[in-house]
This record gives C-alpha cells, structure tokens and sequence, in this order.
C-alpha cells in the first residue's frame, strides 16, 4: 500500500518591475505601456503575498497527516481530532488560492489595457516585440487559470481524505485509491506550476526587451 502523500510546497517566480529614469512631457504608447506594466506588477502583490502562508499551511497539513499514519487508527479519537485540524487548513488554503487567483484576475484587467496601444505602435519591430510580449502574458494568465483549477482539485481530495480518516470502518484500499489521487494530481499542479514559472521568466525578459527596443531608459526596481 502507498500512504506516502505528496506534499505540493511549490514556489513561485514573480514579475520584475522597472523604474523610468526620465519623465516626458507627452506620452506615446510606449510611455502608455509602460504605465499599463507596471501597474500590472502592483496588482500582483496580493498574489505574491499569498506563497508564503499557502507554504506554511501546506507543511502544517503534511505534519498533521504524518501524525496521522503514524498512530494508526488505534487512538480514533486523536485521529478525529487531527482530522479536523486538517480540514481547517485545507479551508484556510483555498482561501488563499482563490485571494492568489482574483489578484491574477485583477493583473489580467489590466494588462488587457496593452491591445489597443500596441495597435498604436508605429514601428514594425517594436510592435513584434510589443505582441509577443503580449502573447507571452496570455499564455502565463492562461496557465495560472489551469494550475488554479487544478489546485483546487486537490484541496477538494485533500478534504475528503481527512473525511475519510473519520470513519472508524475506513478500508486500507480506500486510503490507497484516494492517496494515488492525490498524488497524481499534485504532481499536475507542480508540472503546471514550472511551466507558469518559466513562462514568467519569459516574460520579464521579453518585457526588458521591450524597454531596450522602445529606448526607454529603465532600472530594476529589485
């Protein structure tokens, strides 16, 4: 039987921001976009705000189901008691990763602001490099969606795991099958996880090579 539980405890990358060296006078799209980005980033720190308390949950969880396995069901009603600690964190992570989805939502409102001025760039080269830094957030906003529906998968198994440890007639295949479950589905979200990762570093880097293309004079902020 496997009883070892995944733990997902993953890290995520965040967006650099850049600050102008020199105001102008009139705004072109450029300078437009400019504002538009990094307003973006702002409204991205609630997201960022939500990874450390989710890792600290989900390690408080896993020593909770380690006790768990370890006394067996020879002492239930400690068993129930540490269930119902568990359920708790697993309620208060949801919570977090659906504060850490309405700010991606948020980020996405207003990054959708880009289109139209991009639309306005006159230059060949610096529109290519504007849509595909476009194109590049979409795909990270994308994936954010699918690595959140997936996590909210496995908050949904993790509960009707500590759900199962309460009934005192529960069948070691059926912790089997439901542990498999879990398993396989945090092994998803760490994939979808990496890929929003890296398509993170894509786009901060696309992003800075957007600046340098425009001539727009940035330092990091970091």
């Amino acid at each position: 039987m496997s009883i070892s539980r995944k733990s997902c405890l993953f890290f995520v990358i965040v967006m650099g921001s850049f600050l102008l060296s020199a105001c102008f006078s009139t705004s072109t799209p450029v300078e437009k976009m400019y504002d538009v980005l990094e307003n973006v980033v702002s409204t991205e720190n609630i997201f960022k705000e939500q990874q450390e308390p989710l890792v600290k949950l989900e390690k408080q969880e896993k020593e909770i189901y380690d006790k768990i396995i370890s006394i067996g069901m020879k002492e239930f009603d400690e068993i129930i008691r540490l269930s119902d600690q568990a359920i708790d964190i697993v309620d208060k992570r949801k919570d977090h990763m659906n504060k850490e989805q309405e700010s991606i939502a948020a980020s996405q409102k207003e990054f959708n602001k880009v289109q139209q001025l991009i639309n306005e760039i006159e230059e060949d080269a610096l529109k290519e490099k504007a849509q595909n830094l476009f194109d590049t957030m979409t795909e990270r906003y994308e994936i954010h969606d699918a690595l959140y529906q997936k996590y909210l998968e496995g908050v949904k198994l993790d509960k009707e795991l500590y759900l199962m440890f309460k009934n005192e007639d529960l069948q070691l295949e059926q912790l089997d099958d439901q542990i498999t479950k879990i398993n396989e589905t945090y092994a998803e979200i760490l994939k979808k996880n990496e890929d929003f990762n890296e398509k993170t570093k894509e786009y901060n880097e696309s992003k800075l090579s957007f600046y340098k293309e425009s001539g727009l004079k940035v330092d990091s902020k970091h």
